[in-house]
């Protein structure tokens, strides 16, 4: 069973990936993605082998699936990973009509609440007070991310690997939904 901890993770690590940076540092450099993908391969690695040994093979072959993902980045399969997102959005999203204007508002108002609880989170210095804040909010960040998964799948409607990327974030966050009531009965 994943912790609530590993469940903010994956869940920061996520934002950190969709986040846009400041206009300055639009471009990443090429040393900054190799060092994203292999911080991330290697925290998936990680939580693959952990749920592995508690016996949770499902969400262990999610993990690996993730890990595997990222690893293409690692060497020189960065440039056909960030082509294929890349022709995938300009051949069936770019310049299409796919994004009402309720949905860009409602993702972006989505993203906005679970920022501001990740803030308060990591503001939080003990770890009750976090065990706490996850046991009275943890029920808002799982409604607000299902509502942006929900939308983000609407505006990405068509197959291709950025709804991909969305249903397996979807899945990973709602297992994970699951496994965090688990661990509270066993407290």
């Amino acid at each position: 069973m994943a912790k609530p901890s590993q469940t903010i993770s994956v869940i920061i690590l996520y934002f950190l990936l969709i986040t846009p940076p400041h206009p300055t540092q639009a471009i990443p450099s090429l040393t900054q993605l190799r060092t994203l993908f292999s911080l991330s391969h290697s925290l998936f690695s990680r939580v693959a082998n952990l749920r592995a040994s508690r016996g949770d093979v499902e969400g262990a072959r999610r993990a690996e699936l993730i890990a595997a993902k990222l690893n293409h980045g690692l060497g020189l399969g960065l440039w056909p990973t960030l082509w294929s997102m890349g022709w995938d959005y300009l051949k069936n999203y770019a310049w299409r009509d796919t994004m009402s204007f309720r949905d860009a508002v409602g993702i972006v108002g989505d993203l906005n609440e679970l920022v501001k609880s990740l803030n308060a989170l990591g503001r939080l210095r003990s770890d009750s007070e976090r065990v706490q804040w996850i046991a009275r909010n943890f029920k808002n960040v799982i409604r607000f991310s299902k509502s942006m998964f929900n939308r983000a799948l609407t505006v990405f409607s068509k197959s291709g690997p950025l709804r991909e990327l969305v249903e397996i974030l979807q899945k990973e966050m709602e297992a994970s939904q699951y496994t965090h009531v688990d661990d509270r009965q066993e407290l």
